[in-house]
Parts: C-alpha cells; sequence; structure tokens
C-alpha cells in the first residue's frame, strides 16, 4: 500500500453501532477492495455524534478537518474525498466548503459525487432498491421509503426518484421524507386514493438505518410513520436496513470514487 495515496470516506456519521459497522463500515471496506493501493480512513462531519462516540464507546473518529489535518501529517499527497451523503445538499456543500481550505496541501485531491447524482446513479440506485425488495411487490403491499428530506434545492431528488419509478412501472413503490416534501400525508393521500393496499412495508432511502428510522419510522409514538399507517388500516412491516447494506449501493460509491480517479489522472 502506498503511503502517500489516500481514500477518506466522510459520512454524517450515527451513534447506532450496529448499523454503523453494517453501512458505513461496508461501504468503506468495499472501497478498500476495489482500490487496495489506497489507504482507506474514515471521517464524521457532525462533531455531536463524535463527542458522543468517545465518551459512550471510547471510540475515536476524526472530524473531516482532522481527517484532512492527519492525512497532510501522514504524508498524503494525493487524496480521494468520497461523501457517502444521498445529494448535494446542505452537508455535502459544508464538506466542500471545507475541502477548499485544505486543496492546495496536497498535490493532488479529487471529491467523489454523492449517490444521487447523474441520471445513471437514479437508474442503478432504482434498480438496487426494487431488486432488493422485489420479494414484498406482490401487488397487495406499497413499498414505502423513507428519506430525510431538505430545504435546499436538491431535495427534487426525491420526486424524482418517484417518477422515474412509475416511469419503470414500479407503481407499489413510494418515496417520501422526514423533514421535507413528498411527506407522510403526501404518501397516505395516494395510498388511499389506490385502494388497493393491505400492507405496507417500510424502509429507510438512508444510508445508515439511525434514529429517523427507529424513530420517526418504525417508532411506537403516535406520530410515527408506523403508527400512522396502522391507524390507516395497513398491517404494517418495517425493514430496518440502511442503503449502506446493499452491494448495489456500496458499488455506486465506488463508481464515485473511480470516475473520481479518471478525473485525477486527466482520462
Amino acid at each position: 500500500m502506498k503511503n502517500d495515496e489516500k481514500i477518506l470516506v466522510v459520512s454524517f456519521g450515527t451513534s447506532y453501532s450496529g448499523s454503523r459497522e453494517l453501512t458505513i463500515g461496508a461501504i468503506e471496506k468495499a472501497i478498500g477492495e476495489r482500490f487496495p493501493a489506497y489507504e482507506v480512513r474514515r471521517a464524521f462531519t457532525s462533531q455531536v455524534i463524535i463527542d458522543l462516540l468517545r465518551e459512550r464507546e471510547s471510540l475515536k473518529i476524526d472530524h473531516v478537518r482532522e481527517g484532512l489535518r492527519r492525512a497532510r501529517e501522514d504524508g498524503a499527497k494525493t487524496l480521494v474525498v468520497q461523501p457517502t451523503h444521498m445529494m448535494n445538499g446542505y452537508e455535502y456543500m459544508g464538506l466542500m466548503a471545507v475541502l477548499e481550505e485544505y486543496r492546495n496541501q496536497f498535490d493532488s485531491m479529487v471529491t467523489g459525487k454523492p449517490l444521487l447524482t447523474d441520471e445513471e446513479d437514479f437508474d442503478k440506485v432504482i434498480k438496487a432498491i426494487t431488486e432488493n425488495t422485489a420479494s414484498c411487490d406482490d401487488g397487495e403491499t406499497a413499498l414505502c421509503f423513507m428519506g430525510h428530506g431538505t430545504e435546499a434545492a436538491s431535495n427534487m431528488v426525491y420526486e424524482k426518484l418517484q417518477r422515474k419509478l412509475r416511469d419503470k412501472g414500479y407503481a407499489n413503490y413510494y418515496i417520501g421524507t422526514v423533514e421535507a416534501k413528498p411527506s407522510l400525508e403526501d404518501i397516505a393521500k395516494r395510498l388511499r386514493e389506490e385502494g388497493r393496499y393491505k400492507k405496507v412495508v417500510l424502509k429507510p432511502l438512508m444510508v445508515v438505518a439511525g434514529d429517523h428510522a427507529s424513530h420517526d419510522m418504525a417508532g411506537d409514538d403516535k406520530s410515527s410513520w408506523k403508527s400512522v399507517l396502522e391507524r390507516e388500516g395497513y398491517e404494517v412491516e418495517c425493514i430496518l436496513e440502511g442503503l449502506g447494506q446493499i452491494r448495489a449501493i456500496r458499488d455506486i460509491y465506488g463508481d464515485h470514487v473511480q470516475a473520481a480517479l479518471k478525473g485525477l489522472n486527466g482520462s
């Protein structure tokens, strides 16, 4: 392994230890296996989560600034930064601003794209999530995916994903968000209008099945997606698996690293 070539995989982070290694850890491992000449390192953007993990688990994880400084101090000349963000939202824009501060401290530094960036990404994600849930798509079950949502313009990726699912014939798939549009209310209205579903399967449209998935989606609180849809009369099944657990999703991040490296090499 060349000491001067490193890949920094940057995630928001999660305090859910089991899901963390099944998702973020699995993405990092897949990237390391695909690019064995590079040392793969981890960094989070959430200082709150970093502090919590240090206090609760004595686990030391670099903030992205620390990760960049350490890479420089450890002699990295070529640095590839691959975010696990879903889209070009505020978190991603904040990361890009930090990277600009350090760009001239490396001989070469390139950044991979978020999961949903190009048209090809949408097609790959749709293929991944529909193949992963194909056994649930029986015509009487609605498959609803819960994304985070953002006030940034990039929130349109959810509606775009929904539209492309319909265009590809996946009529029983629904995309919603916790903090933006489409909302749970939007999904519930559409399910009522369809009037043909007996069951709803809920899955997070997030890299990690963390707090939102466990509480906002699958929790017992009356405002959770599970509780609301049960009151609507549906049988509800919650699958607490983050997107990072799907191999095809991990492959997309690897493709983005590969594209970044092509840019680095000028090809």
